[in-house]
C-alpha cells in the first residue's frame, strides 16, 4: 500500500514555478528521489492556474514517508518555501491495490 501526497503550491509572479525549478536546479529533489521508499517525486503546472505548481509526492509506505519528514532535508524545502513566500494546499491518498478501474486504463 502506496502513500500519494499532492500538494499544490501557490504563490504571485511564478514564485511557484521559480521555487520547483530551484527545487530540481540545487539538487534538493534529486535527493528526495533517491531517499529509500521514494516512489515519485514530479512537479506540474496546471493550465488553468500558472500561479500555482502541483507536486505529486508517492512513498512505499508510511514509514518512509516519516523518515522523509524526519531528515534535515525539511528545513532546506521549507526554507525555499518562506523564499518564495508560497501558500500550500495537501491532499493525501492510499492506494488501492485491485484492478478495478482496469478496464478504463488504457496501455
Amino acid at each position: 500500500m502506496s502513500i500519494t501526497v499532492n500538494i499544490y503550491y501557490t504563490g504571485q509572479n511564478g514564485s511557484a514555478a521559480a521555487f520547483a525549478k530551484e527545487m530540481e536546479q540545487s539538487g534538493i529533489a534529486d535527493r528526495i528521489r533517491a531517499e529509500e521508499g521514494n516512489l515519485r517525486y514530479e512537479y506540474f503546472t496546471p493550465f488553468a492556474d500558472s500561479e500555482t505548481v502541483l507536486l505529486i509526492d508517492s512513498w512505499k509506505n508510511q514509514e518512509a514517508l516519516d523518515i522523509h519528514h524526519a531528515s534535515p532535508m525539511m528545513a532546506e524545502i521549507a526554507a525555499l518555501r518562506e523564499k518564495y513566500d508560497l501558500h500550500m494546499k495537501a491532499e493525501r491518498f492510499v492506494s488501492d491495490e485491485t484492478e478495478a478501474d482496469a478496464r478504463f486504463i488504457r496501455k
